[in-house]
């Protein structure tokens, strides 16, 4: 059986990037995935490392809002209403943390970490040859009418002057200066230009994990749900065979519950569905940073597979069949938006969003199981905050003084269960 110092379960940018940042504190690592490195959630996402990601996803009040989402139309939100009892107390969490309160909570929590996710993403590019895939370019959200935009963006900009993120309002003709190849369908926009995003997030965790593998971290492939504790061990099969360690870190995204569940864990915990697919330009047609279509719910971005269109959130079973209707939803918008050609695949792909119904992420030791770590839940920043907190996880897994205050980010917010 082989010994390590640590054992990172989940081979995404989140366990990645834990499992470097314990390599740099000369700890010896095994990182475990069921599949290769960054083929999973870390792979289907837009992109984009958010520095005003401070402002979370809200459940709606209005009730025009939740009209239109009853008719389950919306390109924003699909969802199967079968599941919907199953998902009810969830959402009631979802509602109760995200009243006004709750956001300026969210803010203060998450602002500290967010303004270093950028840097901690470089400082991992740097050394693994990743920084081709960066751009400098922030991102635009674009509002198709006046009353979205003040809608939209009041609560947000303000929180922004708060901490002092930049950004910058466009009208319409500045829009279209920006990027000549979008049509004139936005009345307003705001311009991050903080946030970074990158041409392709799956080829990102790919390049860190060559890193991990040439700092003499290694990989393997297996089954987390065999861990078990033996003789005040943790102990995981590979393919290979066994392999134990006093620390584990579970960074099992939305299949972390899979294995925490059994072990007793009772958190409040979902999975958001999703969608992309790329399509070729038409023409000469270019973006130079992703736009997100607000009203629609939808990311334009472009990706060395070409443009890749994101969809909103899907409320499902994880593990049922894919249907992809926000992708047909959005495509008439998107057309409209700039000029988009054939689709490179048949079909788009699925993956899944692990998600706590406060936005953030739990990062830190689990209550029950001495030397079991938790890093996961991140929601929409997970390839925003992947290295961010890896790190955190590191120094907290190392007794080091950490960057940031930890606290929020404790399984202990949910009545240390």
């Amino acid at each position: 059986m082989d010994k390590f110092d640590a054992i990172v379960l989940g081979a995404g940018i989140v366990g990645v990037s834990a499992a470097i940042h314990l390599l740099r504190r000369n700890r010896s690592v095994l990182l475990l995935d069921k599949g290769l490195p960054g083929e999973a959630t870390s792979y289907g996402n837009a992109g984009v490392i958010e520095r005003e990601g401070f402002y979370p996803i809200v459940f709606p009040r209005g009730l025009a809002e939740l009209y239109r989402i009853a008719r389950n139309e919306e390109a924003r939100l699909n969802y199967n209403r079968r599941f919907l009892p199953r998902l009810a107390p969830w959402l009631l969490k979802l509602r109760t943390a995200t009243g006004p309160r709750g956001i300026d909570a969210y803010a203060e929590a998450m602002n500290p970490i967010l303004s270093h996710a950028a840097a901690e993403h470089g400082s991992l590019a740097g050394k693994s040859r990743a920084v081709e895939f960066f751009r400098g370019t922030g991102w635009l959200k674009g509002y198709r009418s006046i009353a979205s935009f003040e809608a939209g963006t009041k609560a947000h900009l303000a929180l922004a002057d708060h901490f002092g993120v930049r950004y910058q309002v466009l009208g319409s003709h500045e829009i279209v200066d920006l990027e000549p190849d979008l049509s004139p369908v936005f009345a307003r926009g705001v311009l991050w230009p903080e946030s970074v995003s990158v041409s392709s997030p799956g080829g990102v965790t790919k390049a860190h994990a060559r890193l991990f593998d040439l700092m003499g971290g290694v990989l393997a492939q297996g089954d987390a749900r065999s861990l078990r504790r033996e003789n005040d061990l943790w102990v995981v099969d590979r393919t290979t065979g066994p392999a134990t360690a006093p620390d584990v870190v579970v960074a099992l995204g939305p299949w972390s519950m899979d294995l925490l569940a059994p072990m007793g864990y009772r958190l409040p915990f979902a999975v958001k569905r999703g969608y992309h697919q790329h399509f070729k330009p038409r023409g000469d047609a270019a973006l130079d940073r992703p736009i997100v279509d607000v009203d629609h719910g939808y990311v334009l971005t472009p990706m060395r597979q070409g443009y890749r269109i994101t969809t909103g959130i899907e409320f499902d079973e994880r593990d049922a069949p894919p249907t992809p209707v926000q992708i047909e939803r959005i495509m008439p918008q998107a057309r409209a938006l700039f000029p988009i050609g054939e689709a490179i695949e048949r079909e788009p792909w699925m993956g899944a969003r692990p998600c706590f119904p406060d936005s953030m992420p739990i990062v830190g030791p689990a209550p029950k199981h001495p030397g079991l770590w938790l890093n996961f839940g991140h929601g929409h920043l997970g390839f925003t905050l992947g290295p961010a907190t890896g790190r955190l996880l590191a120094e907290q897994i190392t007794r080091e003084m950490p960057f940031v205050d930890p606290a929020p980010f404790s399984a202990l917010r949910f009545g240390g269960r």
